[in-house]
């Protein structure tokens, strides 16, 4: 067979291989700094003692918030570290050190504690918010590479990271060290979420917007109340039954016996397995099906989705019942599409 009748795709070019070898030294590079920032992340789990449950305990202790700070590549984590401290229930923001210098002094309180990152301890522009600190007795936690330096020096509690190289290959360019710090931050954050009882509710509070807001949204935030709910009586003729479905436009009625609590339910599929001459002068009682899915109010949004999904066939409502199992809402599947709840 000649040359030209070899598929083209069968004759690996040059350039072809250069770039599979440029692929290839790219992946290599890249996992590189992976392994070696892992083993660092490894190593700073393994340091953690004293030092990080003082600095949790004078967080704690605080009346204000945590004043985050730092300059360059940590000051970028110092911005992030806030963020999440913020969310997760610790007040906190940045405040630049230099802009400090020039009058953002006046963001800090007495009731408030200092957060400082620097992996060289050595960071001039942070020399006015330190002395400020210091000054007015306001908890001072330093974050830092070096143990011996002048932030560690003069903090309250000095988180030091643990040795480790940078994966930049010429050992410059922050990256292992301020994964570091972006993790430590990490730590700090989630550890205060422990200590101080943070839950799904007060998280859904912080973040009211986006797509984790709508999956925290409760079943009480989307139901439907009071005279809204289709409910009949067990001997209630289905004649007047089905005004009552028909009036409240939820395609069912809950049927609760003297106690108010929900013994079944009349769907469209009930009138249709019951058709008949009779069935205007039926009890709902004798129509209705017993023991329906129901789902308590201060359930996730998302679970009532997936109850009325999972049923088969599927159903497009769900009343919600107290502990004594009388209705207090009822929720369709279209309150939860509209809440944006997928």
């Amino acid at each position: 067979m000649s040359a030209a009748a070899i598929p083209q795709t069968q004759i690996p070019s040059p350039t072809h291989r250069a770039d599979t070898d440029q692929a290839a030294a790219d992946i290599e590079a890249a996992a590189g700094v992976l392994r070696t920032e892992a083993t660092a992340l490894t190593a700073l789990a393994a340091s953690l003692g004293g030092p990080f449950t003082d600095a949790i305990d004078r967080i704690l202790a605080i009346a204000g918030r945590v004043i985050v700070t730092g300059i360059g590549k940590s000051g970028h984590v110092a911005r992030k570290i806030a963020a999440t401290l913020a969310s997760t229930g610790t007040p906190a923001f940045f405040v630049h050190p230099g802009e400090a210098s020039h009058g953002d002094l006046g963001m800090l309180t007495v009731n408030d504690a200092v957060l400082a990152l620097s992996n060289s301890g050595n960071t001039a522009e942070l020399a006015d918010i330190v002395g400020y600190a210091k000054r007015y007795g306001i908890p001072l936690i330093g974050l830092t590479g070096t143990a011996a330096s002048p932030l560690a020096e003069r903090a309250d509690v000095t988180l030091v990271l643990p040795q480790a190289q940078e994966a930049c290959p010429l050992g410059l360019a922050p990256t292992t060290s301020t994964t570091m710090m972006m993790a430590l931050g990490d730590a700090l954050a989630i550890a205060l979420l422990h200590r101080r009882g943070f839950t799904h509710d007060d998280y859904r509070v912080l973040h009211p917007g986006g797509a984790l807001g709508r999956r925290l949204l409760m079943v009480s935030d989307i139901m439907h109340r009071g005279d809204e709910l289709p409910l009949a009586g067990p001997q209630t003729p289905m004649s007047e039954a089905l005004v009552e479905m028909s009036a409240k436009s939820f395609g069912c009625v809950g049927i609760v016996d003297a106690d108010g609590r929900l013994i079944g339910i009349v769907t469209d599929g009930d009138l249709r397995r019951h058709m008949g001459d009779d069935l205007m002068a039926k009890p709902a009682q004798s129509v209705m099906t017993s023991g329906p899915r129901t789902i308590r109010p201060d359930a996730l949004a998302v679970e009532a989705l997936s109850l009325m999904n999972d049923r088969a066939p599927r159903i497009t409502c769900l009343f919600v019942t107290d502990q004594r199992g009388r209705p207090t809402g009822i929720v369709h599947v279209h309150d939860c599409l509209r809440a944006g709840v997928a």
